[in-house]
């Protein structure tokens, strides 16, 4: 034996009394079951693990960016690379993110990547539930992870709002004033909303630590604490798949598991599985093979980042200066999954505030579009899974042109997002046609409730029809059609 498979031979030995002494103390053999548990090979099915791996590479670009991150509005004289603001007085948060732009290593990039994760992030969740409503996978029993990836999906945006008000530059400083005064139009409680969430009056010297705190602490334990339960429930439920076309063969493994479908390393008997069989999931095994794809997706997430972060600039706080309260930015947009909140702003008419009768409560229009319809709107994505409710639990995924009236709703939901976004850049919209806004408004307007009820009801039509010929057998154009 030579003496590198000596070496060999003693490093297998050492590895081997090292797994027996922590499994004689976590008794990590009872967890083998779960490394057989069964992932459909489902390529759609990966948009929650790009989520998963993008907040992972949020929270560890934010540890970088924090390390060096001053939360304060109190003026330092600027003494750094930018030679516009060389000696004057700005804020320490605006000075230190000029700080970690250009001057800390990598500060750039690691600000860039944590930029564009933040809006994959959001991204990588819609697209995800868009592809749980649209397959009907929310239905019985997975409504508690539907309701969990609602409020995922809100905390996602509340995150990359607080964070965007971080650097208090004159953009972000006016878009942050929008939101504290969304907050202080709540009636009732709207002053004590302020003073909770931005430290009192806009802007004071508590507003950036405060909502310094709620970034990358608060929300960040939440978005932890969902993600977790979120997987909790999953394993305990198993997977959805797709509708099986035929029977599939495969081992069962000698341990009573719930995987089929692909061989296990402990052997087993070969099995078959009807195509309507329920009880089991046809799929990848945790380990190795999905582990192995999910190694794969988060490298292409993590390329797909840095790509972004070296090619597209993000937020160029050095172009907007320092908050100034007495201007204003020619040009104020949110980001684009919030531009739907900022359209609703724009297009609700003043006369729509009113003073509740009896009483001094006044409920403003900023209120009703900026607060009451997104939270309306959240709220039916949240009871969604009980108005499309099932007695009996699903397991297979449907195919959304077998459902006309929740496709038919799922279209008219997306249009209606997508129209309010358009409004939220009316300005744009206008100078684009060579027209003011007062032009393009009504129309908005009326768009935003015609083309969804529209686009429902054709919707619902052409599948409708295409339902009831498969169910009659017929097709269109034989004897007996109209």
């Amino acid at each position: 034996m030579s003496r590198l498979d000596r070496l060999a031979d003693r490093a297998n030995d050492a590895g081997d009394e090292a797994y027996d002494w922590v499994d004689e103390r976590f008794d990590l053999d009872s967890g083998r079951a779960f490394l057989g548990k069964a992932f459909p090979a489902e390529d759609s099915f990966l948009l929650g693990e790009v989520a998963l791996f993008c907040f992972l590479l949020l929270v560890l670009t934010g540890m970088f960016l924090g390390m060096f991150f001053e939360p304060s509005t109190s003026d330092v004289e600027y003494e750094g690379s930018v030679a516009k603001f060389q000696g004057q007085e700005v804020p320490e948060a605006f000075a230190s993110v000029l700080h970690i732009t250009y001057d800390i290593p990598f500060g750039m990039f690691i600000r860039r990547m944590h930029h564009w994760a933040a809006h994959l992030f959001v991204a990588s969740i819609g697209l995800h539930m868009l592809r749980v409503f649209f397959t009907g996978a929310y239905r019985n029993p997975r409504e508690p992870n539907w309701v969990v990836g609602t409020g995922l999906a809100g905390l996602s945006m509340g995150a990359a709002y607080t964070g965007y008000a971080l650097p208090f530059d004159e953009f972000a400083a006016t878009a942050t004033g929008i939101g504290y005064n969304l907050a202080t139009s709540i009636p009732l409680v709207g002053g004590v909303v302020g003073k909770a969430f931005f430290g009192g009056e806009f802007p004071s010297s508590a507003t950036i630590p405060r909502l310094y705190f709620l970034h990358v602490l608060v929300i960040p334990v939440a978005i932890g604490g969902l993600l977790a339960v979120h997987m909790a429930i999953l394993v305990r439920q198993k997977h959805t798949e797709a509708p099986r076309d035929d029977d599939v063969r495969g081992l069962e493994p000698r341990e009573q598991r719930p995987v089929e479908g692909s061989p296990s390393s402990d052997g087993g008997t070969e099995q078959t599985v009807s195509r309507d069989d329920d009880s089991v999931v046809v799929g990848l095994p945790a380990f190795p093979n999905q582990a192995a794809v999910s190694a794969v997706v988060f490298f292409l997430t993590l390329a797909t980042l840095a790509m972004l972060a070296g090619f597209l600039p993000v937020h160029n706080i050095a172009e907007y200066g320092p908050n100034n309260p007495a201007g204003t930015p020619e040009l104020i947009m949110p980001d684009w999954f919030l531009m739907w909140v900022y359209g609703l702003l724009k297009l609700l008419p003043s006369w729509m505030g009113f003073t509740v009768p009896l009483t001094d409560v006044h409920v403003s229009t900023e209120f009703v579009g900026g607060v009451l319809l997104p939270t309306l709107v959240f709220g039916a994505v949240a009871v969604w899974p009980f108005v499309d409710y099932h007695d009996e639990s699903v397991h297979f995924t449907a195919d959304p042109l077998d459902r006309p009236w929740q496709t038919a709703v799922g279209v008219a939901a997306i249009q209606f997002i997508m129209i309010a976004s358009i409004a939220g850049m009316n300005n744009l919209l206008g100078r684009a046609l060579g027209v003011g806004t007062g032009v393009v408004n009504p129309i908005l307007t009326v768009a935003l409730f015609v083309v969804p009820i529209g686009s429902a009801a054709l919707v619902y039509r052409v599948l409708g029809d295409d339902a009831d010929e498969s169910r009659t057998g017929r097709v269109p154009g034989e004897a007996g059609d109209d």
